[in-house]
This record gives structure tokens, sequence and C-alpha cells, in this order.
């Protein structure tokens, strides 16, 4: 597949204009990789629309980041990609980009809940939350290692995604499925409330994963549990958010649509009338 450089590039821009075209990545955001051979990374450059580029705007990195070859300056964020290919040598493909309901959820530092849909809990798996730093440098391309070799999707605190696969396009997917899971998962929230997968459904798809021949952190993390709190919230890392929106169980789900769980309902609602008629009676006074 790396045969032809140039046709590399071609599908570069091409997954390029896809980013671009569903809203992933506005104006000039975004970078996007392929690991060409053990010594070479092509990248996208810096400032240029993720939807016009063309094939020479594509650069040429090595593996610590310097620029080899390409028209332009290639992407401060290409560190990033290198955190990932350096660990993980069955990836060859790295996206990165800002989809808005996947981001949405990295900016309220809610975790991605899991048991509540079988392509995700298929393909994706785990997507943990990795910490915010400040863009561009190799503070911000560290905080990804502490997953990088269990899962393919992470989102970036206050930031956008990061996805990665065995080629480029399958990268590109794993980023329309994660958004397209958080949309879902807001949608359904509006309705009121989200079901989740017993142990034994999860337990069917990870069978069906496995089989599939994916990987999954709760096969090798046996402290994992198939559904329940997020399997990096602990060792992996010292930012954990907490489940806000999506709880972990659909019983606790219920006690927050209450939004005050553990509390008479009834008596909070005689109190508040009982004031609200004693502040009419006044104001009518």
């Amino acid at each position: 597949m790396y045969a032809n450089e140039y046709k590399l590039k071609e599908f570069m821009c091409e997954i390029g204009r896809r980013v671009y075209n569903r809203g992933f990545a506005a104006a000039n955001d975004g970078n996007i990789s392929i690991r060409l051979n053990e010594r070479e990374i092509l990248c996208t450059p810096t400032m240029v629309s993720k939807g016009y580029m063309k094939p020479e705007d594509i650069c040429k990195v090595d593996y610590e980041g310097k620029q080899l070859a390409g028209m332009r300056k290639r992407s401060s964020e290409i560190l990033l990609h290198l955190s990932v290919y350096k660990v993980r040598a069955d990836v060859n493909g790295v996206v990165h980009c800002h989809p808005p309901h996947a981001t949405a959820f990295a900016v309220a530092h809610e975790p991605i809940p899991k048991a509540i849909l079988p392509e995700v809990e298929v393909f994706l798996g785990e997507v943990p939350t990795a910490v915010y730093e400040t863009p561009g440098g190799q503070k911000f391309a560290d905080t990804v290692l502490p997953y990088v070799k269990n899962c393919n999707t992470i989102l970036l605190a206050n930031h956008g995604t990061l996805t990665f696969g065995p080629d480029l396009e399958k990268a590109y997917f794993n980023t329309e499925i994660i958004d397209a899971y958080c949309r879902i998962l807001l949608l359904a929230r509006q309705l009121g409330r989200v079901h989740y997968f017993n142990d034994k459904e999860t337990a069917e798809l990870l069978a069906l994963k496995k089989k599939l021949g994916y990987d999954d952190v709760r096969f090798q993390d046996k402290a994992c549990t198939l559904r329940g709190e997020n399997c990096f919230n602990e060792g992996y890392g010292s930012f954990n958010p907490e489940h806000t929106a999506f709880p972990v169980t659909e019983q606790d789900a219920w006690a927050k649509n209450s939004n005050n769980p553990g509390i008479d309902v009834d008596s909070l609602v005689k109190k508040i009338t009982d004031q609200v008629m004693a502040a009419l009676k006044g104001s009518a006074a």
C-alpha cells in the first residue's frame, strides 16, 4: 500500500475533504497523517483547510517531527500523531479534528458511556479522555500516552478527538463513529432516558468483537468492568472525569433525571408551592 507515495497524498486530500465537508474541522483546523515507512511520515501542512488540500501540499517528516520534504510547513501537532506511531506498530493512519458532538463531550469533560450501542462496543470500545494541554508541543503530545496501547479513539479535553487505525480510512471512520454516537446520546437524553445493555448483552457483543479480530482494553485489563465506569479512570492517569450527563447505569440515570437523587420530591414540591403562594399573598397585600 505504500508503493505509490503520490496516491497516498491524494488519498490524504480525499480524507481531508471528508473531514471538512462533515463539519469536523472548521477553517484550517485538524491534521491527518500516514505512516510511510519505518523512517518517514506523511502529514498535512499547517494553516491549510483540509477541504482544499492538494497532493503537493502534503509534508514529509521523520519520527522526531523534523520536516524532510514539502513546500509548506508541517502541522505543529504532528508530535501528537508521532506519540501514536511510536507505540503502535499496527497503526498506519491518524486523524485529529474537532467533530462537534464528540468535542462537546470533550469540552464538558463528560466520559463516553459504554454498553449502549452495538457498533460502538464492537468498533470503538472504551474511549478515554486525555487531560488538556496547550496544543502543539511535546507535553500536549504526551497526554495520550497512557491510553494509546489500549484504544483507537481518544477525546482530547477541551479540544477534539484523536482516532487511529491500521489504515487512514479506518482511522477516519472511527471519527465518524464517535461523533455519530455522541449525537445519538445527546438526542436520546433529550427524549428523557438512555437504556444500557445488561452484562449478558454486553458480553455477547465483546465475544463478537473478539471473533472479528478487534482488541479491547476489557480483554487485557481484568480490573475493567463490562459496563459502568470507564476502564481508563483508574491506573492510567490522574485525570479521571466523572459521569454527569450520562450516569454509568440505567438506575443512576433515573436518579439523575430528578436532578436531586435521594430527595423527597413530593415534599420539595409542596415546600416550593407554599413559598410561591406566600410570596403572591404578600405582593397582593
